[in-house]
């Protein structure tokens, strides 16, 4: 097969002083890409700043004959993921590929999480992603191009404990990237979903000793397709985790129709409704939403049965 690589093309990558983002964007340079270098090196839950993980990772990028520059600026505000955007534009001219990857943890139980913590979690995560979607959505698109790849997390998808924040963030950016997808469709801009899972320092504190290899060198391939121009998908989420990559779905079950209800019989009818032996899944594109509205009245109309 031949090499699939990303010559000419400019590719943000924010979060990529360490782990996972790390290794996008190496992967992304060794293909030929520029990138720019996005990590403000704040602690892991979001204090301080430092430019020397963003700094070595453009050397290394360099180092190896390839084209990088480094930005510190914050996904957290809005005029930080504009200038995010701006410095692909300011030195390279454009802007092909946008890895939304930033992120912070502050756990806590659910009774205990404060108000600050759970609003500086969704402030990296999903405002994060919003602030460099936005500024960079609409140069993809007047330019015929684009590809960008959010991360989602099997914490957004199944919950987990101690990270309500974090869930909820996660959870959220799924539904930012189907919007995307679907209206950027007309223009060749594709947006996807990464739900990846590694040991980087996100882990910290957490046992990970009966782990299998997750190096994030086992996501970066995943994620180097859902970035290339010859991605054929789009509105989609593939997770990668220990070497094992699969699609992730919403899926709904046929369903009951009845022309009116009561408690009762949603009590009586719960198991056939909740019944998942043939599951309804509507792409997101090119119009899941109509679909799954168009699939609803058919039943109300008698044309399906349920």
């Amino acid at each position: 097969m031949t090499e699939l690589r990303f010559d000419d093309r400019v590719a943000v990558v924010t979060g990529a002083g360490r782990g996972l983002g790390r290794a996008y964007a190496l992967l992304l340079a060794s293909r030929g890409a520029k990138v720019v270098v996005n990590d403000t090196g704040a602690s892991l839950t979001g204090d301080g700043a430092d430019p020397g993980p963003a700094g070595q990772v453009v050397d290394e990028i360099r180092s190896a004959g390839g084209d990088a520059v480094v930005c510190t600026e914050s996904v957290a505000t809005a005029a930080g993921g504009a200038a995010i955007i701006d410095a692909a534009v300011q030195h390279y001219g454009r802007v092909d590929i946008l890895i939304h990857n930033a992120g912070t943890v502050r756990r806590a139980p659910l009774v205990q999480m404060s108000s600050d913590d759970f609003d500086a979690v969704l402030d990296v995560h999903l405002r994060g992603a919003f602030h460099v979607v936005r500024p960079a959505f609409p140069l993809m698109r007047d330019a015929g191009y684009g590809r960008i790849v959010l991360t989602s997390s099997i914490g957004g998808l199944y919950g987990n404990h101690d990270v309500a924040n974090y869930a909820a963030a996660k959870a959220g950016v799924i539904g930012l990237a189907n919007v995307a997808a679907l209206e950027g469709a007309a223009a060749n801009v594709k947006c996807n979903v990464i739900v990846p899972s590694a040991v980087t320092r996100m882990a910290e504190g957490l046992d990970v000793s009966a782990y299998p290899p997750m190096e994030p060198e086992l996501v970066a391939p995943v994620v180097g397709l859902l970035a290339h121009e010859s991605c054929p998908v789009s509105g989609e989420m593939l997770i990668s985790v220990a070497g094992r990559v699969a699609r992730a779905v919403v899926a709904e079950t046929p369903g009951v129709f009845r022309p009116s209800w009561s408690i009762e019989q949603v009590s009586e009818q719960l198991d056939a409704i909740r019944d998942a032996n043939a599951p309804l899944v509507f792409p997101v594109v090119p119009d899941g939403h109509a679909e799954h509205l168009r699939y609803s009245f058919e039943m109300a109309r008698g044309l399906r049965h349920g």
